[in-house]
């Protein structure tokens, strides 16, 4: 019984130094990234710009979306909430040029990261290059930790293309 004990404790006392180490290193990266991602597709601008537009049609097209509720601002502001199988995102579209350039804003503040994301839709050999840059800030420093080393900061632009890819029967490269 004292062996268990000892064996428990040790496990226990790893997983706290464990859980500093990742926060110190998480605490020494910068909160702020910049990453982005291009795919060409065999599509117009306005085909994939308007794919992209419609919010609501998302959880058709990305397995990470159950739901999307789009809300229009009496001022005009485009506001939109996504549900994830882990968690519910809340935008904002602050800039939309169609078939051009979209930007789209976290506008929650709790969720430990946050930032936007800038679509440009160029026209390029009969298709699109559609390109994504992210500018996040991971504020809480154990996401940013695994951010960092474990996932990438471009996991999500490349899930996102993926499944866009997948959505038109094309390839993401």
């Amino acid at each position: 019984m004292k062996l268990l004990l000892v064996i428990v404790a040790g496990i226990a006392l790893g997983l706290v130094l464990l859980a500093g180490i990742v926060a110190l290193v998480g605490s020494r990266l910068p909160p702020g990234h910049v990453a982005s991602r291009s795919l060409f597709l065999h599509r117009s601008p306005n085909e994939v710009y308007t794919l992209v537009r419609d919010f609501g049609s998302a959880p058709r097209w990305r397995s990470d979306v159950t739901q999307v509720d789009v809300e229009t601002q009496p001022n005009g502001a485009v506001y939109f909430r996504e549900v994830g199988r882990s968690d519910t995102v809340n935008y904002e579209l602050v800039e939309d040029v169609p078939n051009t350039r979209m930007v789209t804003k976290i506008r929650d503040t709790d969720l430990g990261y946050s930032g936007q994301w800038t679509y440009t839709f160029e026209p390029k050999n009969g298709g699109t290059s559609l390109t994504i840059r992210e500018d996040g800030i991971v504020s809480n420093v154990f996401f940013r930790f695994m951010s960092r080393y474990v996932f990438g900061y471009a996991a999500t632009l490349e899930s996102h293309l993926a499944a866009l890819a997948k959505h038109f029967g094309e390839e993401a490269d």
